[in-house]
């Protein structure tokens, strides 16, 4: 029978997930280094085009000056007209210090000096739409003299660059989700490994162990340390469990033995004081042997990791019989009790005998903790594929910061030691709850205790 067990973690959300927190980060750091490569390459090469282009434009400014030996319009206007009729890749503008155009292959510009970008050269002759990188001359005269080249290259290799930046983080996007999710799934598979031997463990299974795998990595180191460590726990376990049922069995036949002296003095002629104590001595010897009875079952429980005799059971006929049991308890102690029950039936999957003593060690609890006149109630109800079994009574109640240490053994709080018990009734609760793979906790019913316990429900469990 698959069931599910009180200490199986949730199930996270996707983005929640440690896998997709790899697949992110290897995803992130994948795209980033990348792009930073791509981008640092593209602008080097935008940069280095250029500084080639400004290169050959300072060359031919300075050519245009040097055989104009006088930077001025009257000088210049030869060298310029040669230069607009032998030199297509490049563009001139020649003007006087009134900015009219003496000579070039550009219209009018603004006397700018220094070096210059056109986004367009519609002021060249003809006009065209591609841009110039280029530089301006103030002259002697007050003339104005402009060089330039065509910077289409640089404005499609920007193009192009951004192009690619953009199919490049595409490519890197995939091939960094995929390696992501490749490493992720190796990773992860391991660690899921681990996971599922740790649950096995809890579940009670002290023999599984972890798989070694011939790699001889560091998962198979850390592998063998934690088998080595299960190896010895397991041990020491077997050994305390060992020596606890020798001492509760060995224990309970030297006290079956003195409950049997102890009636055998009761036919004696004793005094009234020793009639007195020979009834408190058999009263402290039965709570002894109950004690030795409920912690050899608690260990028993504890140590199986499948409920015995498995049934499919009506949760409504379980908790009429208990209230069919318990309602004269009640009555005696003249407290209110209710039974309530949903129309909706359901059923949960385990072992009648111990499902019976959970919910009767429940109502015991919840009975000897309520003074009169308090109420006490037993209910269920279905949610989530659950079954919720309730029992809430509007007594004192338990601190929050008590709540989870009243499941531990033997524990008994201050203001309960009035009241008969050994400290074990809620730890038997746990363990059978435990073994039916359900959870259970205790909640503040304001004023008073309420006890929800969640079982699987048996339409949800497979055999």
């Amino acid at each position: 029978m698959a069931r599910n067990t009180a200490a199986s973690p949730h199930r996270l959300s996707v983005l929640r997930s440690s896998s997709f927190r790899i697949i992110a980060m290897f995803a992130g750091c994948f795209v980033l280094s990348g792009m930073t490569v791509m981008a640092l390459s593209g602008y080097r090469s935008f940069s280095l085009l250029s500084q080639q282009m400004r290169h050959a434009v300072a060359n031919e400014r300075d050519e245009a000056l040097s055989d104009a030996n006088i930077p001025d319009v009257a000088h210049l206007q030869p060298v310029v007209h040669e230069l607009v009729q032998h030199e297509p890749g490049f563009y001139y503008l020649l003007q006087d210090a009134g900015q009219h155009v003496v000579v070039g292959n550009m219209l009018h510009l603004r006397p700018v000096a220094g070096w210059r970008t056109l986004s367009w050269t519609h002021r060249s002759l003809p006009p065209d739409r591609r841009p110039v990188i280029g530089y301006g001359v103030a002259l002697q005269d007050g003339g104005y003299l402009f060089v330039g080249i065509d910077a289409e290259p640089v404005q499609t290799l920007r193009h192009d660059l951004w192009f690619m930046l953009a199919w490049s983080a595409v490519g890197f996007v995939i091939i960094g989700v995929g390696g992501g999710w490749l490493l992720s799934r190796l990773v992860l598979g391991k660690i899921e490994t681990i996971s599922e031997t740790a649950r096995d463990i809890m579940r009670g299974d002290m023999s599984r162990r972890l798989p070694l795998k011939a790699g001889n990595d560091e998962f198979d180191h850390l592998a063998s340390s934690l088998n080595a460590m299960l190896e010895r726990n397991e041990n020491l376990i077997a050994s305390i469990s060992q020596v606890t049922d020798d001492i509760a069995h060995d224990m309970r036949r030297p006290l079956a033995h003195l409950g049997q002296q102890l009636d055998d003095l009761e036919q004696s002629d004793l005094s009234p004081r020793q009639e007195d104590i020979l009834v408190r001595a058999k009263e402290n010897l039965q709570d002894a042997l109950e004690i030795f009875s409920s912690l050899l079952k608690l260990a028993q429980i504890e140590a199986d990791d499948r409920v015995p005799d498995v049934q499919t059971l009506d949760v409504s006929d379980l908790l009429i019989t208990l209230a069919e049991l318990y309602r004269p308890v009640f009555e005696d102690k003249e407290q209110k009790f209710t039974l309530t029950l949903p129309h909706k039936a359901a059923y949960v999957a385990g072992n009648r005998v111990l499902l019976v003593q959970m919910l009767a060690n429940l109502l015991e609890n919840a009975s000897n903790h309520c003074q009169e006149g308090k109420s006490i109630s037993l209910s269920y109800d279905i949610k989530n594929g659950m079954v919720r079994l309730v029992v809430a009574d509007n007594g004192l109640g338990i601190p929050a910061h008590e709540r989870e240490h009243v499941f531990e053994k033997m524990v008994r709080l201050d203001r309960s030691r009035s009241v008969p018990g050994a400290g074990l009734g809620l730890s038997m609760v746990r363990a059978i709850v435990r073994l039916h793979g359900g959870s259970i906790r205790l909640l503040d019913n304001a004023p008073g205790l309420r006890c929800e316990v969640w079982l699987p429900s048996a339409a949800g469990l497979t055999s």
